[in-house]
């Protein structure tokens, strides 16, 4: 196991701890945020949805950042469901360093598959309610801090794919990278990703048809 930032490492003690306190169902994984395409640093008990070390976050932005009741640099008990239509209970945590800057992620994922036919008595426990998609209440505070730390992901994104002048294949991998990650769901992102890649925001724009025309 090759975890090369130290401030990440301490959390290992952590995850192993809360794995064996919930059970073989139970999954905890580590992102390393600054290096978002392959975030996954550590995980245990990932049988649960087969995460694995090297691969980039998923829910992160979609389902943490922006949810309503993201708060405290944490969410608690959202529903997720895996490729196999596995109903998991998660929970994300995120990481700051010294500096208070977002390096990294604790996420928490229970599988509910043994629990699903007794789910009527264990509402209370597994903490998943009816109104998940009650509205946003606006909060500006807490906007400005998913924006900061979708900033943070956007440079590190670009950094990390190299110094050198992007040709325009590589632009477009980068921005359909950043586009199933949710980045551009984020208020300002098609901005700051124009300005990083030296591009307009209307390429940025014509970039993300392209990519949706290749998928259609």
């Amino acid at each position: 196991m090759n975890i090369n930032n130290k401030e990440l490492k301490k959390y290992i003690p952590i995850a192993n701890l809360i794995a064996k306190t919930f059970g073989r169902y139970c999954e905890v994984v580590i992102h390393d945020l600054t290096v978002p395409q392959n975030s996954v640093i550590y995980a245990v008990n990932n049988h649960v949805t087969g995460r694995k070390v090297g691969q980039a976050f998923d829910h992160l932005v979609k389902q943490v950042l922006l949810s309503s009741k993201f708060e405290n640099d944490y969410l608690a008990n959202y529903k997720i469901r895996t490729d196999d239509g596995k109903e998991i209970k998660s929970s994300t945590a995120l990481i700051r360093d010294s500096n208070e800057k977002v390096i990294g992620a604790l996420c928490v994922n229970y599988s509910l598959e043994s629990m699903i036919h007794f789910k009527e008595f264990l509402d209370d426990f597994m903490g998943i309610g009816q109104d998940e998609e009650e509205k946003e209440k606006e909060n500006v505070e807490l906007m400005e801090n998913v924006v900061e730390i979708a900033d943070d992901l956007i440079d590190r994104i670009i950094a990390n794919y190299g110094t050198e002048e992007l040709k325009r294949k590589e632009k477009i991998k980068l921005i359909k990278f950043m586009d199933e990650k949710g980045i551009f769901l984020i208020k300002g992102s098609v901005d700051k990703v124009a300005e990083k890649l030296g591009i307009s925001k209307v390429t940025v724009y014509s970039y993300l048809d392209e990519i949706k025309k290749t998928i259609d």
